[in-house]
C-alpha cells in the first residue's frame, strides 16, 4: 500500500520559474493517457509556453502550484469552462496514489467560494475521480470527445460540487 503524505501539501501562486517543471511533466505519456484531454502535442515547448502566458494574462483564472516538502509536484486552477465554473488539477507522476491531490483539491477549494463547480475526468482515471468525490465532488453527466493523446474518442464524467456538497 502507498504511503500516504499529505502534511507537507502547500499551495502557492504560480510562478515562471514553476513552468519547467510543468513542462516535464506533462512529457509523461502515462499522465496525458489518464488526462486524456491534453495539449495536442506535449512536446512543443512553444504552444506550452503561449498556454501559460495566456494563463497569467488571464485573471479570472485562479491558478496555484501544488508543493510537497518545498518540492514543485504540480498545479491546479479554477477557470470558467463551457461555460461554467470548473477546476483541474496536474499532479506529477511520481506523486500519484499519495494523497496530494486530495489535500491539494482540499485546500484549493476552500478558497473558492462558486458554487455550483464543475469537474470533468476521463471514465477510466479512476484516482482522479476518487480525488474529486473525497473532495465532494459527485458524478452528474457524462460527454465525451476526441483525445489527441489517445487517437480515439473518449467518454468522460462530468462532476459538480454543490453548496450543499462540502
Amino acid at each position: 500500500m502507498e504511503e500516504t503524505f499529505t502534511g507537507d501539501v502547500q499551495l502557492r501562486d504560480v510562478i515562471e520559474a514553476d513552468l519547467p517543471v510543468f513542462f516535464v511533466q506533462q512529457l509523461d505519456s502515462a499522465a496525458n493517457y489518464m488526462a486524456a484531454f491534453t495539449a495536442k502535442d506535449p512536446t512543443d515547448r512553444d504552444a506550452f509556453t503561449a498556454h501559460w502566458i495566456k494563463i497569467f494574462r488571464d485573471k479570472t483564472i485562479k491558478k496555484k502550484t501544488i508543493l510537497f516538502k518545498d518540492q514543485v509536484v504540480g498545479h491546479i486552477s479554477n477557470f470558467e469552462q463551457f461555460g461554467v465554473p470548473a477546476v483541474s488539477y496536474w499532479i506529477g507522476k511520481e506523486y500519484w496514489g499519495k494523497g496530494i491531490a486530495t489535500k491539494a483539491l482540499s485546500q484549493f477549494l476552500s478558497d473558492i467560494d462558486e458554487r455550483p463547480l464543475y469537474a470533468r475526468a476521463a471514465k477510466d482515471n479512476i484516482a482522479s475521480i476518487r480525488v474529486l468525490q473525497k473532495c465532494g465532488f459527485n458524478i452528474s453527466g457524462e460527454d465525451k470527445g476526441f483525445s489527441d493523446t489517445r487517437g480515439e474518442e473518449v467518454e468522460e464524467f462530468i462532476l459538480i460540487l454543490d453548496k450543499n456538497d462540502q
